[in-house]
This record gives C-alpha cells, structure tokens and sequence, in this order.
C-alpha cells in the first residue's frame, strides 16, 4: 500500500540517491513548479545523491541546459541522464548498421543537435535512409499527421527508433500533449520494428544506478507516470514515489487517493509506488 506523505525531506535520510523526472515533476514543459524548486533548495546539503532521469529525445547536455533555464541549480544535480543519451551511446559504440536516419522531431534543428559527434546522418527524405528516428513532436501534433511517413517506413521496412518513449506530456495550465510514444507504438501495431530507449525499459536504469554506484534498494525514483517511472524503478529494484499533479491528476481524488491510486495501478498491471506526494514539495 502507498504510503503518503507531506514533503520530500520527510524521507530523504532513508536513501543514498533520489532521482528526478523531469516533465510533470520539475516543471510543465514551459515553467518550474513553484514548490519543486523549493523542494531542491531544502534538499542542498542532504547526505543523498541527486540524479534526473528523463525521456527525452535530446542529449544529457541539452537537457541539463534546459533545467538550468528554467531556475534549478543543475550543479546540485550529481547526474542527469536522458533516454537520447542512451541512444546516442547506442550509436556510438556502432550497435547498429544504420547509416542514415529520417528524423521525427519537435524543432527542425533537434536531430541535427542530437547526432553531432556520430557517423550516421540525418536526411529529410523517408525514401534514402535507413532509418526512423523518433525524437520529438511539435505541440499539436496528432497521428494522422504521420500516417504517410509511418506507411512509407513500413512499406519499406525500416526500423523506428524511438528515443523518447512517453505517451503523453504535461503544458502549462495543465493540459496535455502527445508524445513519440503513441507514434511507436502506432508504428509497432502496423507491423513496423521499433527499438525504444528510456523508463521503463531495464538499460537506461541500470546505467543510472551504475553511474550512481548505488545498490538499487538505496535508490527512490521520483515521477508522474505509473507506466514509465513507478513500473521502471519497481523492475530494477528501487523504491518509488508518485506525483499525484502529474498525468494522473485527472483520475485521482485527494478524498481517496489510496484507493484511487491503488486501482490505476491495478489496471496498468504496476505495482503501487512506495510513497506519494501532490508535488514536489
């Protein structure tokens, strides 16, 4: 059963690191929580190690530039890895034959950005490439927009690769839009071979908590997502805490939270996060 609780420092001294998502935890996409910025400020000089972990389509750097913007003191974090590093890594070490990529992405520079430093190119016609690359989508973006794209790779037997798996992702005012996700798993119900990279999947864990050089029940995943970071950390063995102003708000009343979040849980078929929080606070 979750275990609820008032702030985030209540907690702390319980584990040697604490890891961070990012949307839906420290900010909304545009600005930071309120509350979650006070909430690291309370947390500089705990003993325990801070990590972000994110699916994001962008390199670590990127990504730590981008917390930074948006007024978190980045040195405070010891990591931050994202799910485009691990790509990235993936191609780097030659792991595939691809050699050309087709980008989908949510600004036109993001690919480009991403694939500095690597063999493998970006090239804007689906018909000369080996590959999908599915990083990113604009704001407002919906399937249909892709279907062209996703039949031409599938006529042509490309395999996607999917560097930010999440489904949906928070904006301010507390709307929603999709993610790459919905496009995988779009892709991989018409047939079409997807590679995904990030929570939940095992390596991107296991390469955080190597990096961490922490034991897994040491460990507390922070985030919003029952599917990707609660289901995620529970795999690789650390403890979890859930944001209940996250993704899930819609279905969870703070009259019945424990039933509410037990039985979302149930149906994701997860297993309950160890604690929870409305914010980060």
């Amino acid at each position: 059963m979750v275990t609820l609780i008032n702030s985030i420092a209540t907690i702390a001294d319980q584990f040697d690191a604490i890891v961070f998502d990012q949307w839906g935890v420290l900010h909304d996409g545009q600005d930071p929580y309120p509350a979650a910025l006070g909430a690291l400020s309370d947390l500089k000089g705990c003993a325990a190690k801070l990590g972000v972990l994110s699916n994001s389509g962008k390199r670590a750097a990127s990504n730590a530039d981008r917390i930074g913007a948006k007024g978190f003191d980045v040195d405070q974090f010891d990591i931050v890895m994202t799910s485009g590093e691990a790509l990235w890594n993936t191609f780097a070490l030659e792991e595939t034959q691809v050699q050309t990529l087709y980008p989908i992405q949510g600004s036109p520079d993001d690919a480009a950005e991403w694939s500095f430093g690597l063999s493998v190119q970006i090239v804007d016609a689906i018909d000369d490439v080996d590959a999908i690359l599915l990083m990113g989508l604009p704001d407002g973006s919906k399937q249909a927009d892709y279907d062209v794209v996703l039949q031409t790779g599938l006529d042509r037997q490309l395999p996607l690769y999917c560097s930010n798996p999440d489904l949906t992702s928070p904006r301010s005012g507390g709307t929603y839009v999709m993610s790459p996700g919905v496009l995988a798993q779009r892709y991989q119900d018409m047939g079409g071979t997807v590679h995904l990279y990030g929570k939940p999947y095992g390596p991107i864990f296991a390469a955080m908590q190597t990096a961490l050089d922490c034991r897994p029940e040491r460990i507390l995943m922070i985030g919003d997502s029952l599917h990707h970071d609660i289901k995620g950390a529970h795999d690789a063995g650390w403890a979890s805490l859930l944001i209940r102003a996250g993704i899930h708000a819609p279905d969870i009343d703070e009259q019945s939270v424990v039933a509410d979040i037990a039985q979302l849980a149930s149906a994701a078929g997860v297993v309950p996060p160890t604690f929870s929080l409305p914010d980060l606070r």
